[in-house]
């Protein structure tokens, strides 16, 4: 059964993201299968409903999330064994304005032309729902 509300308050929630410095982004290949990859914290979130994440243009995955803009990110705190899953959409946000908000000086690192140089790109997810785990049980929920 779902719930409207968690348990969990969102901003326990909000918190445990917060702390970790890995995240987990997810999309689906060309033949249907899921794939996962392990990124930095993202660089923006607004509540536990939208997260930002920087990366190459070229990469594999935005490709996929081009094609299918179905995703789910997952956030894990090892060291209380307890963590959160979220599904919905990952969008491929090439525009100017967004790419002029995120950047950061410490991004030319990966990104040497930066943010106007083409392999610099701006991963946008939206969650619709979330499953969070702890204490040995775990939770489904909607976001609104």
């Amino acid at each position: 059964m779902r719930s409207k509300l968690p348990r969990y308050p969102f901003i326990t929630i909000g918190n445990l993201i917060d702390k970790q410095s890995t995240s987990f982004i997810s999309s689906v290949d060309e033949n249907g299968f899921p794939n996962t990859k392990a990124m930095l914290a993202p660089v923006k979130r607004e509540g536990i409903k939208t997260f930002y994440w920087h990366t190459n243009a070229p990469s594999v995955k935005v490709k996929q999330y081009r094609n299918n803009p179905k995703a789910c990110i997952y956030f894990c705190d090892k060291r209380f064994f307890r963590g959160v899953m979220l599904k919905g959409t990952m969008e491929v946000l090439d525009d100017e304005k967004t790419k002029g908000e995120i950047w950061r000086d410490e991004f030319s690192v990966y990104y040497k032309g930066g943010a106007d140089g083409g392999d610099f790109t701006i991963l946008k997810f939206t969650a619709e729902e979330g499953r969070y785990y702890s204490n040995f049980s775990s939770e489904d929920f909607k976001i609104e």
